[in-house]
């Protein structure tokens, strides 16, 4: 018979069921962390060899310590192994391969393997929780929870969720901010990491979500998806700008998230120890979008790069502290919101500056066409800024520019397309005896003048153009040459060369494995 191994079995489940509901875990988990208690003390008590199982009843907390025993014609090791004629004389179906359980009489846990198996069942239900825990919390980023806390050391505070500790670092509490035990705070579940330690739960009341969260707890229309979020930038306890936009026309999304007499907005900005909050209208237009951002400021001009991501913004002169802000402050937050980069000019520079390449560009034309300050400028008031755009223009275009005799706008062209013409004859020349491969003007899309400046860079053939990284390319060429875009894919085009023998390879053994011998 099986032998029976009992302490108090009522007692038993009793214990497994509060551990349970402390630990908020499966009351399965802490039976099965008994089991291996008592198992790890039986293989103490009958030697560390066997494979010593134990088995609780989850019904009755009978205990049963039984041996495992596998079924072999010639037995090695005496304490895992039996042979066949013996496990046919217990069981009759018994065969080789097949496992076999003897029942072993209960054990008297002395002081030492009692306090081994409590070690043993601690870190069981520890890892329970730890489990729980992660799962529980790793679904909740992104939630604003509040906590209390728990203890403050260097900075760091340790917060009490009630089913959890989350980690409220130094770097993610407000300036001036200051927190005791006991205080209860609010913050942002930005990441849930599984350490050696158990899982972390990461919190901050400075990440732009949080300020986000705030707003769809107090302003109903953003809870209910009525009023889109679109962006948040921060400057963590002194400024943020928050873009905003209705999905309902004739709701107002500044007016709501603002509230009656700024309650709403008052509500997250005493929760952020006074942060200002800048709320923007937010539009499908960059250049709408980007002249809301920099409010306060009133803006003049904006004129977008997009192949840069940059914006060039005029202001009037008396506006430059107002939107650059204190120590750049409302530039660089209208940046973080928008994702362009912001330039700011004022009315006077930006007047002196299109003088100046007025001036250049007037210069520019008499030099290379041989013609006088009235006629160069005339062509620089019609939107002519190199001698290519003059050399490439339609000749009824040229022809029809007012002020300008139709055979003299002909000619310029012809003087234009035959100074091109010299000037990458020349490059031409220089390239090839930098010593410039041929292979990097079909390429396409490097003109003469760009081929002479990668030779003069040590840029000579497809697999040094190959091995460049696209701002190294945009560096050599030099600024307003080439949009990262047109390096990136002119630098893979270059690279394809090393893939195609890799590729005929794999096409050949696609071949090989789907030809099938002829039948006749």
């Amino acid at each position: 018979m099986e032998a029976a191994y009992s302490l108090n079995r009522l007692e038993l489940l009793q214990v497994a069921d509060a551990v349970a509901r402390e630990k908020t875990i499966d009351r399965d988990i802490v039976l099965t962390a008994m089991e291996d208690a008592i198992q790890k003390a039986a293989r103490s008590r009958y030697g560390m060899e066997n494979d010593i199982r134990a088995e609780i009843d989850r019904r009755t907390g009978e205990t049963r310590i039984s041996r495992l025993l596998e079924v072999v014609d010639t037995v090695e090791n005496d304490a895992t192994q039996i042979a066949v004629e013996d496990a046919v004389a217990r069981n009759p179906d018994a065969q080789v391969g097949d496992f076999i359980s003897e029942p072993l009489p209960p054990i008297d846990f002395g002081r030492i393997a009692a306090q081994s198996a409590k070690q043993v069942i601690v870190q069981k239900v520890r890892e329970a929780e730890r489990d729980r825990q992660h799962n529980e919390y790793k679904d909740r980023i992104g939630e604003v929870i509040n906590g209390l806390v728990k203890r403050v050391e260097y900075g760091n505070i340790t917060l009490d969720l009630g089913r959890a500790e989350a980690i409220l670092r130094r770097d993610e509490v407000l300036p001036r901010e200051n927190f005791r035990q006991g205080d209860r705070v609010r913050a942002y579940i930005y990441d849930v990491r599984r350490e050696q330690r158990g899982p972390q739960i990461f919190l901050s009341r400075t990440h732009p979500q949080f300020m986000a969260k705030l707003f769809a707890q107090e302003v109903p229309e953003v809870y209910d998806g009525i009023i889109e979020i679109k962006s948040v930038a921060r400057d963590p306890g002194s400024r943020a700008k928050i873009a905003v936009f209705s999905n309902d026309g004739s709701i107002d999304p500044v007016g709501a998230c603002v509230g009656m007499r700024g309650s709403r907005v008052q509500a997250v900005v005493n929760e952020l120890q006074g942060e200002k909050v800048d709320i923007i209208p937010w539009s499908a237009d960059p250049a709408t979008f980007i002249v809301n951002s920099l409010a306060p400021a009133e803006v003049s001009k904006v004129v977008l790069d997009e192949d840069a991501n940059r914006v060039e913004v005029v202001v009037p002169d008396d506006q430059l502290s107002l939107a650059i802000g204190r120590r750049g402050q409302n530039v660089r937050l209208a940046s973080q919101l928008t994702g362009w980069s912001i330039d700011i000019l004022t009315e006077r520079e930006d007047s002196e500056r299109r003088q100046t390449e007025f001036r250049e560009r007037s210069k520019l034309f008499m030099d290379t066409l041989g013609i006088d300050e009235t006629t160069a400028q005339l062509l620089v008031s019609e939107g002519f800024a190199s001698v290519e755009d003059v050399a490439y223009v339609e000749e009824s275009e040229i022809s029809s520019i007012s002020g300008l005799d139709e055979g003299l706008g002909i000619e310029l062209r012809q003087r234009a397309i035959d100074y091109v013409a010299a000037r990458d004859a020349k490059f031409e020349e220089e390239r090839k005896s930098l010593g410039v491969e041929d292979a990097l003007v079909d390429l396409g899309g490097l003109s003469p003048e760009m081929l002479v400046k990668l030779g003069n860079a040590g840029v000579k053939t497809l697999d040094d153009f190959a091995d460049l990284a696209s701002d190294e390319l945009i560096e050599i060429l030099g600024d307003n040459q080439m949009s990262g875009e047109d390096a990136n894919t002119l630098i893979m085009a270059a690279r394809a060369h090393w893939f195609e023998g890799e590729e005929a390879d794999a096409s050949a053994d696609a071949g090989e494995s789907t030809d099938e011998p002829a039948t006749t």
